[in-house]
């Protein structure tokens, strides 16, 4: 009696099994389904290009509780590491207290996770999810998941907290309006 036939049934079954319980995220897109160009500028610093920004998003003007995309395509090479402590930094200036240090050093290691080493080129799309998180993707490619909406809000607010360090940067992104 042959078993490969048995055998190779249980196989597809597992497989498929496999594909079903994992989230199927292709792209940033499908988290925000019909995004537009909401506005998009450049980030420089001391007359360096570091990176140019785009927001998309389903909703014109950006409304509150909406999911959104924010796309960095980076100009130059930085580190992972150096991504990660300006994120942190810029987390802990504009969050102050609010933020303990085990929170921030938990979104620490989270943001070694999500982030990568970039190069001129590359594309680092970050994904707001209102009440749930942050979807951090590499090209196309799910790089990784935060379920954490402090975290999110704190992280997105680096760009769009009338604080910001890049008041410019946030009225280009929001499609013109005033910082």
């Amino acid at each position: 009696m042959n078993r490969a036939p048995r055998v190779f049934r249980g196989c597809c079954g597992i497989g498929l099994w496999a594909l079903l319980l994992t989230p199927t995220w292709a792209s940033w897109q499908d988290a925000v389904p019909g995004a537009q160009i909401i506005g998009s500028g450049d980030f420089s610093v001391f007359g360096f290009d570091v990176y140019n920004a785009r927001l998309w998003s389903s909703a014109r003007p950006l409304a509150e509780g909406q999911p959104f995309a924010l796309e960095l395509i980076y100009r130059r090479t930085i580190s992972r590491d150096d991504l990660v402590k300006a994120s942190v930094d810029e987390i802990k200036r504009l969050a102050g207290a609010s933020v303990s240090p085990a929170q921030l050093a938990g979104w620490q290691t989270q943001m070694q996770q999500s982030f990568v080493d970039v190069q001129a080129g590359t594309r680092i799309t970050g994904v707001y999810l209102p009440g749930q998180g942050a979807r951090f993707f590499v090209g196309q490619r799910l790089q990784h998941e935060i379920d954490d909406p402090l975290f999110a809000r704190a992280f997105f607010d680096i760009w769009f907290d009338p604080r910001t360090r890049s008041p410019q940067l946030r009225q280009q992104l929001l499609g013109g309006g005033r910082p």
